[in-house]
């Protein structure tokens, strides 16, 4: 037996128009991105060709979109036709994956995500969620979505690039030797451009060579010695042609990509290799990743930027300089990965008005017993400040010799960094105040968990997206979906607690009415079949007077239940 099938029936289509809830996340995120003015959310709008979709939109789908660990477009597209609050965010139009993934990739999406971080911290500076005015500084290293094993290293290029050149020398000097090119520096031989020079000139001397070879007779006694001429140009030419000229480019091509750093992968040439914290294989192995430094208030990502230097000191005098929030904090707070000579220098220069709780690297461990006891530290031996001399636990004295400025390490002789000394007594005072250790304690569970939420709820261990422009609107709308999605937490458990209190308050006040009403009446019952007790008159006014109006109240309170009950009362007061 089978269940009726039977097709081509009339069938009727119902359009319903569903809505969601007023407290959903949804609403927050489309409340927030229309707050954001209109010439910033469209920028340089294209006059010609088919009309884009809006940006606001494109905005809250993928804010939307992110908040449910949904990061392909593929999936995207298929949640605009299943998701009822992506339904509404887009209007019930059908968006290609092609079109959202073009969206994020674009310029304009990246500076939009940006620029949003900034009227979002003037929300929290109006709403009063600044954490005591200081903003918290901290990063961590993310994957980039490149192959682990297409790395290029800078040493192993600079080797190979000075054993070409040293082999590109050694055959201009054999084709100048056969008087085949003309004389040229030898700088430009060690370029692509000079050998593909070469490479033309020994050409050229070939096609000569052939027209020379065509006039002469067919059979030559010995051979003919233009012919092993240009059988051995030839040889030389494609070497020059499909060795050394690719070779060089190749080469010269990585060192403008590397722009200072140490390594690059072949797939996405913006991420270097550094260690992770996710070390699966217990090796240290090295991944391609990005270095993300995130600035933090009350738990909330105020602004955020991507660097290929997998150490923070380095980091952090451009981070500030890009953050166009700084102005709305008086204290900077990071941990002891920021604190150096030339941070310290730099804050005490260009940010004279702003205080700043950073540690150095050895803070925590000169407050150990055991560092205070060394002898072998200089900061335990005796100064004679007078005479400007150092006494180590032997009597051995210490004089001064003379300034210096160093790069790198060097042994056998005891340096004191006067500049050096002084900045990290201060550093250490400002920690160590009642203020300093207030401040510095809130770091910890202010900045260090939105790392936690990103990789770990959020399921954000590796990018989407690659080259730097792309990963950082990637990471940038983690980020801002983030900030919304703790903004509604707060703000919807805030008016959820409010309308607990309020009903809990309702029911208190109705069960004391009720009590009061159930008093008057016993009253006035006395009152009534014992006269002779009271004066019967007046507080049998008094006692209808007060169940008149104490009903009217719970009538007003709980509605038409006690209609009937107030009615009797008044007509027994009549």
């Amino acid at each position: 037996m089978y269940q009726n099938y039977t097709i081509g029936q009339t069938a009727l289509t119902l359009n319903l128009d569903f809505a969601i809830p007023h407290n959903h996340l949804a609403n927050t995120i489309s409340w927030f991105v229309d707050s954001i003015p209109e010439d910033v959310l469209l920028g340089n709008t294209a006059k010609t060709g088919r009309p884009a979709y809006h940006p606001a939109m494109m905005l809250k789908i993928l804010l939307f979109a992110y908040s449910r660990r949904v990061f392909s477009g593929r999936k995207i597209e298929l949640m605009l036709e299943e998701n009822v609050p992506m339904m509404a965010l887009a209007e019930h139009q059908q968006i290609s994956y092609h079109t959202i993934n073009n969206f994020r990739s674009s310029k304009h999406a990246n500076e939009l995500v940006k620029k949003s971080f900034l009227y979002f911290t003037n929300l929290l500076e109006a709403e009063g969620l600044i954490n005591e005015g200081a903003i918290f500084i901290d990063s961590t290293k993310i994957e980039a979505d490149a192959n682990r094993y297409t790395f290029v290293w800078r040493k192993a290029v600079e080797k190979f690039h000075d054993k070409l050149k040293g082999q590109a020398v050694e055959l201009y000097d054999e084709l100048i030797a056969k008087e085949v090119v003309k004389a040229m520096a030898k700088e430009k031989v060690q370029t692509s451009q000079g050998l593909a020079e070469l490479a033309q000139e020994t050409e050229a001397e070939i096609e000569k060579l052939t027209e020379e070879i065509e006039q002469e007779p067919k059979a030559i006694p010995g051979g003919s010695p233009r012919k092993a001429r240009r059988r051995g140009l030839k040889k030389l030419l494609h070497k020059l042609r499909k060795d050394y000229v690719p070779r060089m480019k190749k080469y010269e091509e990585a060192k403008e990509i590397f722009a200072g750093r140490n390594s690059y992968s072949k797939t996405d040439h913006d991420a270097t290799f550094m260690h992770m914290k996710e070390d699966h294989m217990k090796n240290g192995q090295l991944k391609p990743g990005y270095n993300i430094q995130a600035a933090t208030t009350d738990q909330y990502v105020v602004d955020f930027a991507l660097y290929p230097n997998p150490t923070d000191f380095r980091t952090f005098e451009p981070f500030l300089k890009q953050m166009t929030t700084l102005d709305k904090f008086d204290k900077i707070v990071a941990d002891a990965g920021y604190g150096s000579e030339y941070n310290y220098s730099m804050l005490e220069e260009e940010y004279s008005d702003k205080k700043y709780y950073i540690p150095y690297t050895m803070y925590e461990k000169e407050k150990t017993r055991k560092h205070r006891n060394d002898p072998t530290k200089l900061a335990n031996w005796f100064y004679d400040e007078k005479d400007d001399y150092y006494l180590d636990q032997n009597g051995v004295r210490f004089n001064f010799k003379y300034y210096s400025h160093r790069k790198d390490r060097s042994t056998g002789q005891v340096r004191y960094n006067p500049n050096w000394q002084y900045l990290k007594e201060k550093a250490k005072a400002v920690l160590q105040s009642p203020e300093g250790r207030h401040i510095y304690s809130m770091r910890k569970y202010d900045v260090e968990p939105i790392f936690g939420h990103l990789k770990n709820v959020f399921g954000m261990r590796r990018t989407h997206l690659r080259g730097k422009k792309k990963v950082e609107t990637d990471i940038g709308i983690a980020f801002m979906m983030m900030n919304l999605s703790k903004y509604w937490n707060r703000r919807w458990s805030k008016d959820q607690f409010s309308l607990f209190k309020n009903k809990n308050r309702q029911k208190k006040t109705v069960k004391q009415l009720k009590l009061r009403v159930g008093l008057i009446v016993f009253q006035y019952l006395r009152v009534s079949f014992f006269p002779d007790t009271f004066n019967y008159a007046y507080w049998k006014y008094l006692l209808l007077l007060s169940v008149i109006i104490n009903a009217q109240v719970l009538q007003n309170k709980c509605g038409s239940f006690f209609n009937g009950a107030v009615s009797n009362i008044n007509y027994i007061a009549t």
